[in-house]
Parts: structure tokens; sequence; C-alpha cells
């Protein structure tokens, strides 16, 4: 038994798909072996026989053997042949294309099989009845039987391998991102090519079932009424003329026009007289079944045509003597047809009708989900309408709680984000008072001391008020140094206003529509004051090169930018971890119609799993003391206030360089 099974375990999963289709396959023919002679209506004594053989040449058994060896090789190795592109190792491809032609044989596949498998076989059944000398009508009827059973086993071999497909479509679902390949059907086709084949097989059972009881009961009773007027017409124990015995039978009364006279020998077959062609199928079952059936005899498989014959003895020896009648009735059968024509027509209509009823159900959720992703702001989104009570109106139902939760997300992480921007913003601000205290208290004491030094000349001067010995001269040189002072305290002032003014623009938070005109000039000028502390205090130098005018005039929020170039300097700041003596490079270049302002340092650069995240999530290098807030904000001021762009280039140990790309306006 664990050799069985270890044998099994080591057969692909094609060759196991195929054998599992090709057995089911089997099966089905089993059981369709034994209904074929009763849907078929054959005769009594007219299969697996030595009749037969001498009719067709091959027993019906050894003619379904060959048929079904024939239909199993050719499923297994269509299966085989076509699936075995859809089971690769996703290992070895390489590039999206094969995943995408990968995923379309998925999609397509599975409807091309199904064609394949329910056209094919009737083709092969009707190529093999036709070397088998079948009867064109019956080979007709056997087509269409096994029409229908194909076409029932196609829609079994879709859902036995419907597993196969969906493995590989889940396997590569994520290599394709969005994009749908391979034959699209909608909803409502596809419940009609589902259940089509149904319809078709139990309608062809019915029709033919139908004919056979028909056909049985019509014949049974003409063959009653035709034997009854032959045994009274010609009773046993006489040798009767063969000119009377033929006189005689043309005066039966006949059930229609369709129905004909026969006779023939009962030694070796000669026609006497007939109305029509007398084949050899009737002869010959008459000869060996005339006693088991009482003459109840038949043309061909099918019993459309059957015969009620008498043997009567003439002076010419034994003759079969009856009336050969058609028990098929085109007037019986055709409204038999159309009306089942009619109610297959009806239920494909009716199961078009849910289907697309399904289908547009199914298709308002798709288009509000559609509209609901066109939105700029999910908050704004309304819930889907419920117009089902079913499994779609729970589908639209769930889809809502979602919506609702995701609405309740976004508003948290909305909440979230004004907190943290507000944290980075309060640190930010008080890393900038921290600077403004050390920028403004040199110049408070340069104040100072200037005041002091007003304060010792004014005394001076007080005191030399009447002083014969003080000349005009040094009236003037006191004059002299007074302004000195008041030149310096001038120059203090300016230089404190700068700083004021700077720090007023990053301070208050100034509207996202702000769109004021500012230059090069202004923009490196607070960039300078405001980062001039930080870089001294890290014992750096700050290396400014302009290669743009200074006048070139630029549209938005200044104190935004400033803040971006700021955060980049701290960044580039902190890379050096203490390092000193090191150089920053703040460079402003145009290419094109962009301004670039780059911010280069040679720190420590950054390692890839940051590189990465960079600008998509808050990260950060500085572990408990970052946020990672600042480069995350810094990439949407730019993007969103300038419709600009950052990117960089770094090299762990090397360096990093930050490049701020904002369009220039077009004059």
């Amino acid at each position: 038994m664990k050799t069985n099974k270890n044998k099994l375990s080591r057969i692909d999963s094609v060759t196991k798909l195929a054998l599992v289709n090709t057995f089911a396959g089997i099966i089905l023919a089993m059981i369709l072996y034994f209904l074929l002679p009763y849907i078929l209506n054959y005769p009594v004594n007219t299969i697996d026989n030595d009749f037969q053989i001498e009719i067709v040449g091959i027993k019906y058994s050894m003619q379904y053997l060959i048929l079904v060896s024939i239909l199993a090789i050719f499923v297994f190795f269509i299966f085989k042949l076509s699936y075995r592109k859809i089971a690769v190792d996703l290992k070895n491809i390489k590039n999206e294309k094969s995943i995408s032609d990968l995923r379309k044989r998925c999609f397509n596949y599975p409807y091309i099989t199904l064609m394949i498998q329910t056209f094919i076989p009737p083709i092969i059944c009707a190529i093999l009845l036709t070397i088998f000398k079948t009867n064109f009508e019956l080979l007709l009827r056997i087509c269409i039987v096994i029409l229908s059973i194909s076409a029932i086993y196609s829609i079994a071999s879709y859902m036995i391998s419907k597993k196969f497909f969906e493995e590989k479509l889940m396997e590569t679902s994520s290599m394709v991102g969005k994009k749908m390949s391979g034959i699209r059907l909608n909803i409502h086709n596809k419940l009609m090519l589902q259940t089509f084949p149904l319809f078709l097989y139990s309608t062809v059972i019915i029709i033919l079932l139908s004919i056979s009881i028909m056909t049985s009961e019509k014949g049974n009773l003409l063959y009653h009424f035709y034997r009854e007027e032959l045994v009274k017409t010609f009773p046993n124990d006489i040798v009767y003329n063969i000119e009377d015995v033929k006189n005689s039978i043309q005066d039966f009364n006949l059930n229609s026009s369709q129905d004909e006279i026969v006779m023939f020998s009962a030694n070796d077959g000669t026609v006497y007289y007939a109305d029509g062609e007398v084949n050899n199928f009737l002869k010959l079952y008459t000869f060996n079944y005339y006693d088991e059936m009482e003459g109840h005899c038949f043309e061909y498989y099918g019993q459309n045509s059957q015969a009620a014959l008498l043997k009567v003895s003439t002076n010419l020896g034994d003759y079969y003597v009856g009336i050969r009648f058609f028990v098929f009735s085109y007037t019986i059968f055709l409204p038999f047809l159309i009306i089942s024509i009619t109610i297959i027509l009806f239920n494909i209509f009716y199961i078009y009708y849910i289907g697309k009823s399904l289908s547009n159900d199914i298709n308002n959720i798709v288009i509000g989900m559609k509209n609901i992703s066109n939105l700029d702001n999910v908050l704004l989104a309304s819930n889907l309408p419920i117009t089902s009570n079913d499994e779609v109106g729970d589908l639209t139902l769930q889809f809502n709680n979602i919506q609702d939760l995701t609405k309740e997300h976004v508003e948290q992480l909305q909440n979230n984000q004004n907190m943290l921007m507000e944290k980075e913003r309060l640190a930010s601000l008080g890393q900038l008072i921290g600077g403004i205290s050390h920028n403004l208290k040199t110049p408070i004491m340069s104040i100072s001391g200037a005041a002091e030094g007003l304060t010792d000349l004014i005394n001076e001067y007080d005191a030399s008020i009447g002083d014969p010995e003080v000349t005009p001269e040094d009236h003037h040189a006191i004059a002299n140094d007074m302004r000195e002072w008041i030149s310096k305290i001038h120059s203090y002032t300016a230089y404190m206003s700068d700083i004021i003014t700077a720090v007023k623009g990053q301070a208050v938070k100034l509207s996202e529509n702000e769109t004021d005109e500012f230059t090069i000039d202004e923009l490196v000028k607070r960039v300078n004051i405001l980062m001039k502390h930080e870089i001294r205090n890290a014992s750096l130098n700050l290396e400014t090169k302009i290669e743009v005018p200074n006048s070139l005039s630029l549209h938005g929020d200044v104190n935004s930018l400033v803040q971006v170039v700021n955060n980049l300097i701290t960044n580039a700041i902190q890379s050096y971890n203490g390092r000193t003596n090191e150089s920053i490079i703040l460079t402003l270049k145009q290419d094109k119609n962009n301004l670039i302002i780059s911010v280069t340092d040679h720190g420590c650069g950054m390692p890839e799993d940051v590189q990465e995240k960079l600008f998509k999530t808050m990260i950060t290098t500085k572990g408990k003391n970052g946020t990672g807030l600042g480069m995350f904000m810094s990439y949407s001021t730019i993007k969103g206030h300038f419709n600009g762009d950052i990117t960089f280039t770094t090299e762990v140990g090397k360096g990093t360089t930050f490049n701020i790309i904002i369009p220039l306006p077009q004059s």
C-alpha cells in the first residue's frame, strides 16, 4: 500500500489532473454503455451477438470499447498537452510578460477545453460509426446523444479542473498588479454556458426516450393489428398458391400509405414481391428470431421500420408474408419537438434574466466602488444602496461597514497626523527658540556695551562743559565717538530685525493657499540666519553655491521651503555623528525649467531599508530621538505646495545628496 502511495505522489499535478478527468469520462461512458441501447431503442437480440457481427461486422461492446478508448486517450493528452504550459515552476519565470501569459492561459484554457471536449467526441464518433457502416439516421441520433453527454462531461471536467486554475491565479495575482487578461465572460453569459449543456442533455434524452416509447407502443399496436389480419387470412396447415397469397395480402386495409407489402423466401431470402427494397437486416432478423418474436421483426436499429410477418406454405415453398410499417410520425414528433424547444428557450431566457439581474447587482457595486475610488477625499463617499436581499445584498452591506470603518480610521489618522505635526512643530519651534536666544544674545550684549560706552561719553561731555581746557576739537572727537556707537547700535538692531522677521515666518502657521513671491536671495538669507547657530554649534561649515541669479523669483510659501531646506541641513548635520570640521554644501542651480536645491553631506549615508521606505512612511534613523515626520512632511510640502519633487543619491559611509526640484514659473 505504501509503495502505491509513493508512486502516486511522484506523479506530477498535470498528469493527476488528466487521469482524474479521464477516469471521470470513463465512469460516464460506462453508465452510457447500459443506457444507450434503451435511449436509441435498439430491437431485441440485435447487439453483442453473431447477428450484429453479420450486420455491421463488429459487436456493440467492441464498438463502444474502441470509441471510449480513443476518446479517453484524446481527453488524457488534451489535458496533458494543454495544461503542462500552466503547471510551470514560478521560480523559473523572470519577467512580468511571462506571468501575464500564464494567467491568460489560466483564464482561456477552461473555455477552450470545454469547447473541444464538447464537439470533438461527436466528430470522432461520427467518423468511427461511418467506418462501422452505421445507418445515417442511427448515426445522427448517436452523435446527438454523444454531443449532449460530452457537454455534460465538459462542465464536470471544468468543475474538476477549476481548483487547479484558481491555485495558479492565486499564486500569480501579486506578480501582475491590477491587470486583467484572457477571455472575459459576463456572469449571465457564464451562467448560460454552464447551464445550457444541462438543458441540451435533458431535452435530447427526453426526446429520444419519448421517441423510443412512442415507437415501441405504436409498433406493438400495428404489429398486433396486422398479425391478427395475417393469421385470419392464412390459417395453418394449408398450402397456398403463391399468386393467391400475393393477391390476398394486396387486399389488406393498410393503416398508412407508407406501409408496404413484403414477401420473401423462408429458405434463401429471395424476394418474391415487395413495394420497396427488403434489406438484409430484416431478412436475417426474421430467419433468426421469427419464432421467438412471433413474427414481430425489425428492419434496422432504432425500430422506426418494423414488420408483422407470417410464415405461409406455398406451392413454391415457405414464404414470409406480411406488412412492413413505419412507426415514426412527424405529425406527432414535430409538435413535441416544438414544445420541447419552446421550453428550452424559455428556460434559457429565464436563466439569462437571472444571470443578468445578478450581473447588474454586482455591476452596481463595481460602479459604486469605482466612484468611491475616484474621490479625492474618501470621507465624502456615501454608502452603496442595497438593492437585493441575498448574498449580493450581504456583500453590499459588508462593504458599507468596511467603508464606515475606513472613514473612522481616516479621521483617526488625520487626528494622529495633526498631533504629530503639532509635536514636530513644537519641537522645531523649541529648536528655533534655542537658536534665537543664541543669535540675539550677541547683538543684545553689543547694544548693552554700546549703551555703556555712550553713557561714559555723555558723562565725559557733561563734565567738560565750562572747562576752558576743553577745545572745540575735543567736543568734535566726543561727538564722533557717539556716532560710532550709534552706528553700531543701528547695525545690531537691523540684524535683530532680520532674525525676528525670519523667526516670525517659521513660528506662525501660514495658510496653505499662500502664494507670495520671493527671491532666491531672500530664501538663502533666511536659511543662513536660522541655521547659523546650529552649524556653529556642530563645528561644521555651510558652503553655499548659488549658480542662479539672486533676483530669480519663486511663487509660494517661502517659510515652508525654508523649513524643508533647514530640515535637510539638520539631517546632514546629524549624519556626521559628532564629527567636526566637515562641510555641508547648499547648491542652487537651474536645470531646464526647474530650480534644483541640493544639500550634500559626506556623512554616514542611508542603509537600503531606509532608502526603500523614505518618503513612503515616517521612518527615522535616530531611534527614540526621531519621529520620521520631518522627511515625510518635507516631501509632502514640496509635492503639495510647489508641485515639485525630492530625490536623493546616497552611499553608505560616503554621504548623501538630497535634491529639491521646483518647477520655475513660466514667463
